[in-house]
Formats: C-alpha cells, sequence, structure tokens
C-alpha cells in the first residue's frame, strides 16, 4: 500500500553511490533514537548526561547534538524544528559526558535538555537521529568555591571598619504587634529570594533579618529606615560572641552604586549553625572584613563601611531583651527595600562567571 511504502522509505532511506559509470542505490541504516536519558552530578553551573542508543550504533556515531533551554510554564516539546543547528556540538565519547559552561547555566534554574545522534558524512553534513524525549532538571545552588569567589569579591569592596554597638530591626507597629500577641518574640523566618539566586541560604534557612550599619558621621544608626517608623534595638553582645558562629552567605547589589553583603549568625550547635558549616564559608570573629568581636573587658564591635550589611540571626528574639523605639526620619523609603530584590546580572564588582 502507499502507507507501507512511505514508512518503508523512512526506515531504508538510500543514497546514490557509483560503480564505475553506473549510479547505484545503496541503503543506509537508520540511527535509533536516543533513549533513557538520566542526568547526574548536577551543579549550579554543570551537569553529566547518559542515554542508551542501539548497540550498533555505538561504533558508527561520531557526533552528539545536546539542545537546552529554559523550562518554560507547562510546554514540554521544546524542539519543534528538527533541523535547526543545536546549541551544543560534541564529538563522540564515552557516556555519561559532562556539560559545563557551554550556556553559561544559571543556579536554581529549570532546563529541558533533549539528544540527537549524528554520523558525520563525507561532505559535511550529517546523518541524524530523531530527538530523544525531554528531559527535564534543575541546576543547584553555589558550591563553596562559588561562595568563595563571592566573598572575595565582597572583601574588595568592604572598605575600612567602624565601631558599633546596637544591632537594630526595623518594621511596622503592626508587625510588632503580631509579635507581642505571639509571646514578644521574633521568630525566624525562611530567607526570601532577594540577592544572587544561587545562595544557599534562599527559601532553605530561617532567621531574623538584623541590620549594623551606622553614619559615618555620628556613629549611630541611620535615622531614615525602608522597612518601618518602628525600630527593635539589641545589644551586639548579645548576639555576637564567642558562642555564635558567623557565616557569609551572599554579596550583590540592586543596579546602584552600593552593594550589600548578607552574614549569618548562627549560636554554636545550633539548626542554623549545622546548615551553614555545610553550605557557607565560616569567618573568623576576631579577623574578617565584614562584622569583627574583639574580647575584653569592654568588648569592641567593628562593621564594614562601605558595604550595607544585612545580618541574618538564625533563632527567635525577644523584644524583652531590646528596646522599641520610634524613628525620627522617614520609613517609606520603598526603592531602598531588599525584600525579594533582583541582582544586578551586569555589575562585574559582585557577579561571578556561574550564573547570578
Amino acid at each position: 500500500s502507499e502507507t507501507s511504502s512511505c514508512r518503508q522509505s523512512l526506515t531504508k532511506p538510500t543514497i546514490m553511490t557509483s560503480s564505475g559509470n553506473r549510479p547505484v542505490m545503496a541503503e543506509v541504516e537508520l540511527l535509533s533514537t536516543p533513549h533513557d536519558i538520566q542526568i547526574s552530578d548536577v551543579t549550579c553551573d554543570s551537569f553529566r548526561i547518559t542515554w542508551e542508543m542501539a548497540h550498533e550504533d555505538t561504533s558508527r556515531v561520531t557526533h552528539y547534538f545536546i539542545d537546552l533551554s529554559r523550562k518554560e510554564g507547562s510546554e514540554h516539546n521544546r524542539f519543534k524544528h528538527r533541523d535547526v543547528p543545536t546549541k551544543l556540538v560534541a564529538k563522540a565519547g564515552p557516556l555519561p559526558m559532562a556539560v559545563r559552561g557551554h550556556w553559561f547555566l544559571s543556579p536554581r534554574t529549570e532546563y529541558c535538555v533533549a539528544v540527537q545522534t549524528a554520523i558525520r558524512q563525507p561532505d559535511g553534513d550529517y546523518q541524524v537521529s530523531e530527538w530523544s524525549q525531554v528531559v527535564e532538571f534543575c541546576t543547584g545552588d553555589y558550591a563553596m568555591e562559588h561562595l568563595q569567589q563571592l566573598l572575595d569579591k565582597a572583601q574588595a569592596a568592604a572598605g575600612r571598619m567602624l565601631r558599633f554597638s546596637i544591632f537594630y530591626r526595623n518594621q511596622s507597629p503592626e508587625y510588632f504587634q503580631y509579635v507581642r500577641l505571639c509571646g514578644g518574640a521574633m521568630l525566624p523566618s525562611f530567607k526570601d529570594n532577594s540577592g544572587s539566586h544561587g545562595s544557599p541560604i534562599n527559601g532553605k534557612l530561617r532567621g531574623v533579618f538584623l541590620s549594623c550599619n551606622t553614619e559615618f558621621d555620628t556613629g549611630l544608626p541611620p535615622k531614615d529606615s525602608p522597612y518601618g517608623p518602628l525600630r527593635f534595638q539589641i545589644s551586639a553582645e548579645r548576639l555576637l560572641n564567642p558562642s555564635t558562629n558567623l557565616y557569609f552567605a551572599d554579596f550583590y547589589c540592586m543596579y546602584t552604586a552600593y552593594h550589600y553583603v548578607v552574614l549569618v549568625l548562627a549560636p554554636a550547635g545550633s539548626e542554623g549553625d549545622s546548615f551553614c558549616k555545610s553550605h557557607l564559608p565560616r569567618l573568623d570573629l576576631s579577623s574578617n572584613p565584614f562584622l569583627t568581636f574583639t574580647s575584653g573587658d569592654a568588648p569592641v564591635f567593628c562593621h564594614a563601611s562601605d558595604v550595607i550589611l544585612e545580618v541574618l540571626y538564625t533563632e527567635p528574639l525577644l523584644l524583652e531583651h531590646g528596646i522599641l523605639a520610634q524613628i525620627s526620619g522617614r520609613h517609606q523609603l520603598m526603592s531602598l527595600s531588599t525584600a525579594n530584590a533582583k541582582k544586578d546580572p551586569s555589575c562585574k564588582v559582585c557577579n561571578i562567571s556561574v550564573g547570578r
């Protein structure tokens, strides 16, 4: 029938060769479609991929085509045009193969990937298989090595150290009213997605955000705040002491000239401390470029002057351990708020090469 002959022509294509002066039709064996795609060893900027194909294809295949794109909604078929140039052409080799840096993969991002095998022809064209099924995966957080790169950049921007004596937190009257109704404790909540997309604490570590920056001319906290007119103040010595561990978590900006450094303060042995030990670089309390504590009869506390510090304390904070007062400046500077703020991907000061 017409249908069966058409199917036969798809499974047994022919090419023209020559024998003397006579053209001869030669059959070409189709390549099998890659299947059972497996993704492994996923990091923030790399992964390994392997698949199954017919045994007889192993010795014939000369190249792999890999197509990768960000997942968009529920659209699964992202490879509608078989003949468009692929994003990665690799010479065939042992599987699994490592894919790293070819698309400047972003951390914590969902991707779709498909595979095609090919045989390079003498004329430079390719005989190709059908595309495999599309497989989805998600890249990971920054590893320690990436955070160390961020830390090195942040250190260069930190500036000289200034003394301070209190940590503080600005919020609305409604927030503090809610805190009183809940027993007078500010409870840790999950870190939002502001800052670097690959920071391991985003959405995974609970804490209470505090500030400690002071104004250069007065040595006191700024009069203004974008977060609310009420300010909770607590002695630096209560939170920053030898029984507390300090970790570096992020360095970013929001299309502005000034930069933010995110630090985590976790009491030794706490649940937050256990998380930080395996995910974040630990800082020496007495010698680091951002936030220091020097013990003695009169302990000295210092903060970096040229970056804005955001300090995440991983335990509940009781209102009775500090004081609550009205600020004298403005409290509606919402353009300065960092809530879910996106990092400027073009800034050369605070970006590293593995994504934003």
